[in-house]
């Protein structure tokens, strides 16, 4: 008896302390399920719905001059905590957005030398799972520096997946999501983020990242686990660095981005999250009433053979001034030749009167964008360019070609967005990586590319109407894209040609609901201003908006079709848009209020088979309630304002 009853307390004293090493954290809603477990080094999982998205995976670090991190831990603290608020924000799909989750943070220590001390915190929203490690101040405060972070995504089976491979860490991020097996993926391959996964019917998932800050951007490889079904994050190496080389050099207290995993029924659920820009801290601008989003009008190449000259400004200022749009980019060339010694991006070019320009467009109720490559903005005092650009009245940068996202260049985009808050100036990021919602916490970084956009319609087949009908549930996962819709030389297939003017594979049906669809505060059309005066749409751009008080995503399947309802104030606009297949499809406008509203839509005709450019634009009444049947030709579309 004494012997049973001291084994009986044994088990009593050790029970609690094994139940330690295992935590369950359900989402508000119940529909997700994560389970956390540090007995065996850190490891998660993950359920939806009683579907396994996450099987056991594992959270490590490699270090170039201290032992790996991740194993052989015992738990110091643990706490469990519910957040519930609401907040409203500047850049907007929703008038407001609740930030709603429970969470788990866990503090351990290394049970053997150099004993250094590693904390995890999940948060589990009812739109997915977001986890991410501190290294709190150690006992020694010594430099570290990350070879590598081994969080690994470990699925079930082969799911489908449309994932993106840029190759290598140098790009723009500029290429397509092709659908493929997760075991189709190879080590070679350098997967960008989002990923987008479909678990099964009733299931849809993506990866993605969110608070980026003093860290390096985040990709997928393959981890060769369990079966080949296994991912592995990697991050983009220091400039000059290998693979293999050094990632993040950073002294305690450091804390990694979140590793989000999105989840939903459907794909057009993952569309409407906001977990990305909710994992991200509050706005830290004090006045925000300078942070203006619209359209804009663009003397861009692309358009046709636009030249750097005052005429041909003024005629953009003009396109904008005529079209209601707020904004005018002037694109390169400005200062002359750029990305040399001798560019000067505070001296406009010889032939550019500025203080002409700004004073044509201000008169036409215009404000003026100015473009800049990366390397000019380095090369003299960028603080004293935007005090000069704010006595200008300029409204906002675009900064290009920079290609990268490692830990330099991260600190690199949050100096230049903080430096422009200053100077009240808004940012556009080209040749940029993906977002990571950073744009809640500065809400003057108003979109970014990122993006297989437009312009390779100039010179590629590149632009189908299924990467068309791929990117919302893809690259926009992540934020705002700068996609610069709005091609009006709009051509079948079979009459499709690259060169100047630049054409779009597409109706026009389909490019008027590009403005609705993809998501961009600040939205650039790209076509010439010859080409939008007396066309049919042109009515369409004059009104849609770039920020919305209201998204829905009424239906959707990836890189098939989409129909998006966003609503501005009282009025909504629907834009749909199908692949190369046509499509008919309903839409049911249970989204309205009471009485009587009209519609003025956009629709393809049978002509528009033979004559892309050709749409249809009528009037009709409709009421809540009110189902519209829509026929949409290969690479067709539908758009429509509702008042």
């Amino acid at each position: 008896m004494k012997y049973l009853l001291s084994l009986i307390i044994l088990l009593f004293l050790v029970a609690p302390v094994l139940k330690a090493k295992e935590f369950q954290v359900l989402s508000p809603d119940g529909k997700i399920k994560v389970t956390v477990s540090v007995e065996k080094g850190m490891k998660y999982s993950v359920k939806f719905e009683n579907n396994i998205v996450i099987e056991s995976s594992s959270i490590a670090f490699t270090f170039r001059q201290a032992p790996p991190l991740g194993k052989d831990l015992q738990i110091i603290s643990d706490k469990t905590f519910t957040v519930d608020e609401t907040w409203k924000p500047i850049l907007k799909r929703f008038e407001t957005i609740r930030n709603h989750f429970n969470g788990l943070k866990i503090e351990m220590k290394e049970i053997r030398f150099p004993s250094r001390l590693i904390n995890l915190e999940f948060r589990v929203f009812n739109d997915g799972v977001a986890f991410r490690t501190e290294f709190p101040d150690q006992q020694f405060n010594h430099e570290y520096v990350i070879t590598d972070e081994l969080s690994q995504f470990n699925f079930t089976s082969s799911h489908s997946c449309w994932a993106v491979n840029y190759g290598s860490y140098t790009t723009s991020q500029e290429v397509e999501h092709f659908e493929r097996k997760i075991g189709e993926i190879t080590p070679e391959m350098v997967i960008g983020l989002p990923l987008t996964l479909k678990i099964n019917e009733n299931c849809y998932a993506a990866i993605t990242e969110a608070d980026i800050e003093n860290y390096a951007g985040m990709y997928l490889k393959s981890s060769q686990g369990k079966d080949n079904y296994s991912l592995r994050t990697a991050l983009s190496p220091r400039k000059g660095q290998p693979e293999n080389g050094d990632k993040v050099v950073f002294k305690t207290s450091h804390k990694t981005p979140w590793r989000v995993i999105m989840m939903a029924e459907t794909p057009g659920k993952l569309v409407e999250s906001e977990i990305v820009q909710n994992l991200n801290d509050p706005c830290e601008i004090a006045e925000t009433s300078w942070i203006k989003p619209g359209v804009s009008a663009w003397d861009h190449w692309w358009s046709g053979e636009v030249k750097m000259e005052q005429t041909v400004i003024y005629e953009y200022i003009d396109l904008a001034s005529k079209m209601g749009w707020p904004f005018m980019l002037i694109d390169w060339q400005w200062y002359g030749q750029f990305n040399e010694p001798t560019a000067d991006i505070k001296k406009p070019a010889p032939q550019i009167n500025m203080p002409e320009i700004l004073q044509y467009a201000k008169s036409k109720n215009v404000r003026c964008w100015l473009w800049l490559y990366n390397t000019d903005v380095d090369r003299f005092n960028f603080e004293e360019a935007c005090a000069l650009y704010e006595k200008w009245g300029i409204a906002g940068i675009k900064i290009d070609f920079m290609d990268s996202d490692d830990q330099e260049m991260v600190n690199w985009y949050h100096r230049v967005v903080k430096t422009a808050a200053k100077y009240h100036l808004m940012v556009n990021f080209h040749g940029a990586f993906k977002p990571d919602g950073w744009q809640r916490t500065y809400p003057n970084l108003v979109t970014r590319e990122g993006v297989l956009g437009n312009e390779y319609n100039k010179w590629s087949l590149r632009i189908t109407p299924e990467h068309l009908c791929t990117l919302p549930f893809t690259r926009m996962l992540a934020g705002p894209m700068d996609f610069t819709p709005g091609g009006f030389l709009n051509r079948n297939p079979d009459k499709f040609q690259n060169g100047t003017p630049a054409q779009v594979l597409g109706t026009r049906a389909n490019t008027l609901s590009q403005f609705v669809i993809y998501d961009s505060p600040y939205l650039v059309a790209c076509d010439h201003p010859k080409n939008y005066y007396g066309q049919v749409g042109e009515d369409f751009l004059k009104q849609v908006k770039s920020v919305w008080d209201d998204t829905k995503v009424l239906n959707g399947a990836v890189s098939e079709y989409i129909t998006m309802a966003r609503r501005s104030g009282k009025t909504w606009f629907i834009g749909a848009m199908t692949n190369s297949f046509e499509r008919e499809l309903e839409i049911k406008l249970d989204f309205l209020g009471e009485g009587n509203y009209k519609m003025t839509s956009f629709s393809d005709t049978e002509k528009t088979k033979q004559n892309a450019e050709i749409a249809e634009q009528r009037e009709t009444i409709v009421t809540k309630g009110d189902v519209v049947k829509i026929k949409m030709a290969p690479g067709g579309g539908f758009a429509a304002w509702i008042e």
